[in-house]
């Protein structure tokens, strides 16, 4: 199998990395330096092609996709209850305004 190669990776696999370049292009980064790193991350988060092969289906441990939570969840702690609190009342109040209209 040639470098570069896709045919092993599953159509989920696929429209994973289709979506992660898209997200990058969005953000200015040119088209081949997204696919690059859209390919980069999904097989970060899979640990390479799943189509076929015994064993194939591994779990890395380390996925890619959920790096952005644990960084949420400690910017949320670092908040005084205070601020949270305000925070929470804002967004109640903006939801119930939008829905009004």
């Amino acid at each position: 199998m040639p470098r570069g190669d896709k045919t092993k990776y599953t159509d989920k696999q696929e429209r994973k990395a289709a979506h992660i370049a898209e997200s990058y292009e969005s953000k200015g980064v040119g088209e081949n330096e997204a696919e690059r790193r859209a390919w980069a991350t999904a097989n970060k988060d899979d640990g390479g092609g799943k189509a076929a092969g015994s064993g194939r289906d591994a779990n890395t441990g380390h996925p890619a996709a959920h790096k952005g939570g644990v960084l949420g969840g400690h910017a949320s702690a670092s908040r005084s209850t205070a601020a949270r609190s305000a925070s929470a009342r804002k967004a109640a109040a903006t939801r119930k305004r939008n829905t009004e209209h």
